[in-house]
């Protein structure tokens, strides 16, 4: 990850990796995902639903894929060496198919981080507590027309002064999500598209949504967390913060 990467991702809320993940590695990943949901490749008749959820994969192929080289140096720029735990899975798998009827979860959003009850875990504060990275690791062809993941480019400075009221307890992300939708709907529009193997490392905060499928190719990704090993820190003595917590700060307007 270069300099230049690590400014993008301090500046749009995102950075891609093209190919962070090897070609025949993400062809092992989609074939696993395939067989996860019982529809045939070549047969868009079995495709039944227009959102399948596949939960935590941890075959050796999405072991893999959690950690090449390129990603590890990544997580190192981005988050802090020392800051973040390897993924010995990948989880969280909206496949998207062409399909007659519309799916109910296309909303404006940030992604939730942990629970107050054990039970529910749609709870984030401005430390983005349990959360360091967003991560959308591309499973297939994915074009404008194959659903893909929109984003409010910029939009995770909208973010923080949302959640600053709220405190270390932090807030259902449920709550605010009308406020964080109206505070970041100035923002230009990226659509998440690319090659299997390509992999978008995303800010905590940054506000996306999932769209309806108009194409004709489904679309596999995996959308998981990376975990922080240590929180994220807001006031530093030694000023070494991380990228993200730059960004947090700048979101604050601190400096």
């Amino acid at each position: 990850m270069s300099d230049v990467m690590v400014e993008t991702f301090l500046r749009d809320g995102f950075v891609k990796i093209e190919q962070a993940v090897p070609e025949g590695t993400a062809r092992a990943c989609a074939e696993l995902l395939w067989a996860e949901t019982g529809y045939a490749p070549d047969d868009p008749a079995t495709w039944a639903e227009p959102v399948y959820r596949v939960g935590d994969m941890a075959a050796e192929p999405f072991v893999e894929a959690a950690n090449t080289p390129v990603l590890h140096d990544a997580f190192d720029r981005l988050v802090g060496p020392g800051r973040w735990v390897p993924r010995r899975s990948l989880g969280t798998f909206p496949l998207r198919f062409p399909h007659e009827d519309e799916p109910d979860d296309a909303g404006w959003h940030i992604e939730s981080s942990y629970s107050l009850d054990g039970v529910t875990w749609n709870h984030v504060n401005v430390r983005s507590k349990d959360r360091a990275l967003l991560m959308l690791f591309l499973f297939s062809e994915v074009g404008e027309q194959d659903a893909p993941t929109r984003v409010r480019v910029g939009s995770h400075l909208d973010v923080p002064p949302i959640l600053e009221p709220y405190g270390e307890e932090g807030v259902s992300m449920f709550a605010v999500a009308a406020e964080v939708e109206a505070a970041s709907a100035h923002r230009p529009l990226a659509y998440a598209t690319g090659r299997p193997g390509d992999v978008y490392l995303c800010h905590p905060f940054l506000v996306h949504a999932a769209q309806p499928h108009h194409g004709k190719r489904p679309r596999f990704m995996a959308q998981p967390p990376l975990h922080p090993a240590v929180p994220n820190e807001l006031e530093r003595a030694d000023g070494a913060y991380s990228p993200v917590e730059i960004a947090i700060r700048e979101g604050l307007r601190r400096h």
